[in-house]
C-alpha cells in the first residue's frame, strides 16, 4: 500500500482541525478541531508503524515493532482524558458566564461590578 493516501488524509484532517481551532469562537467547536488534529497524528502513527523498516536492498531487515499502534493507544488514552477535562472546563465556563464564546472577555467580579456601576444600577 502506498503511503500517500493515509498521509494525504492526515494532512486534510490536520488542516481541517487547525481551521476549526483558529476560526471558531465556540469552545466546543475548538475542542472538535483539537481532536481532529489528534486524529491526524494517530493516523500517521498507525501508518508509519505498519510500514516495516527496510534495508538498503529493499528487503525487510527488521520486523515491524508495532510501535505506531502502541503509541496510538497511548494517544487515544490521553485524548480521552483531555476531552473529559476540557468538557468539564467548558461546562463550568458556561455555568459561570452563560456562553462558551472564547473571543469574549471573561466575566469576573471586577468586570461585573464595573458593568453595574457604569449602567447606574
Amino acid at each position: 500500500m502506498h503511503l500517500w493516501l493515509p498521509v494525504a488524509l492526515a494532512a486534510v484532517l490536520a488542516g481541517t482541525g487547525l481551521y476549526g481551532v483558529l476560526a471558531r469562537r465556540n469552545a466546543v467547536l475548538v475542542l472538535v478541531g483539537v481532536e481532529l488534529v489528534l486524529a491526524s497524528a494517530t493516523l500517521l502513527l498507525v501508518t508509519l508503524g505498519a510500514r516495516g523498516s527496510t534495508g538498503a536492498s529493499g528487503a525487510t531487515a527488521l520486523p515491524a515493532l508495532q510501535t505506531g499502534q502502541v503509541l496510538t493507544l497511548f494517544v487515544i488514552t490521553l485524548a480521552a482524558a483531555e476531552i473529559c477535562v476540557a468538557l468539564a472546563v467548558v461546562l463550568a465556563l458556561f455555568r459561570l458566564q452563560g456562553h462558551v464564546d472564547v473571543s469574549e472577555e471573561p466575566r469576573t467580579e471586577d468586570t461585573a461590578a464595573r458593568t453595574r456601576a457604569g449602567s447606574g444600577a
